[in-house]
């Protein structure tokens, strides 16, 4: 099994030039798995993981509901934002300046054969990255992605998560709030949750901006023991 990781951060890039890059490492990874198994071969399958910072866009999961979108084409505009229909899980999501997203392209054969455990320990990852900064974030039973006080009428919402897998390999991943402008969370119901609020990092500690590097680094630390990975980072950029 290949542990290794290649990790490549892509800096500000627009939304659908990363989803045709995630595209084409997933598909790649797919074909030579489908390869392997006609030819009886087993050449390593590569594992990677994006970061990545988008301008303003929207996106909506299979199985959203376009109603969660709450403006049209023309507000969207004068917001500068863009608006996709994408084939990952989960309902309407906002990514845009200020916040980590992360796009893990890896073979689960090489791990685990589980998309349960896979996005349970995503959000440990994150859950774990968070509480380095002081903060007790959770889960919430029923709703993917990482919240700060569960349970009570200040639930809000901090890292969102959907995925798509096939054949075991996997595309898309986590949206996790620094110093996003949570302005543009009103224009949606994000992920289609109408009573629950949304935060960032650097509103929870008080804070103008949060060292995006930082936050980063202390994701891929957690990461490389969780999956009990080797990371291989990388300076080029898609």
């Amino acid at each position: 099994m290949n542990k290794q990781v290649h990790v490549q951060d892509l800096g500000l890039k627009d939304y659908k030039e990363t989803w045709d890059f995630q595209e084409t490492l997933f598909q790649k990874t797919v074909d030579l798995k489908i390869k392997n198994r006609r030819e009886d071969s087993e050449h390593e399958t590569p594992n990677h993981f994006l970061f990545v910072e988008h301008p303003h866009v929207y996106t909506l999961g299979k199985s959203g509901d376009m109603s969660n979108l709450l403006v049209d084409e023309q507000q969207l505009a004068e917001k500068q934002a863009k608006f996709y229909k994408i084939n990952r899980g989960g309902d309407i999501t906002y990514h845009g300046p200020g916040q980590i997203v992360g796009y893990p392209i890896l073979d689960l054969n090489n791990f685990f054969t589980d998309i349960h455990k896979y996005l349970r320990l995503l959000e440990e990852m994150v859950i774990l990255t968070l509480s380095e900064y002081g903060l007790k974030a959770e889960r919430s039973k029923g709703e993917t992605g990482v919240w700060l006080d569960v349970g009570t009428p200040f639930a809000r919402k901090i890292c969102a998560m959907g995925v798509r897998a096939s054949r075991w390999v996997t595309m898309h991943g986590f949206a996790l709030n620094v110093n996003t402008d949570l302005g543009y969370f009103d224009l949606m119901i994000p992920c289609g949750i109408k009573d629950k609020a949304v935060t960032s990092l650097n509103v929870e500690l008080g804070q103008k901006e949060v060292d995006v590097t930082k936050v980063k680094r202390k994701l891929l630390n957690h990461f490389e023991v969780l999956f009990e990975a080797e990371i291989m980072k990388e300076k080029t950029s898609a």
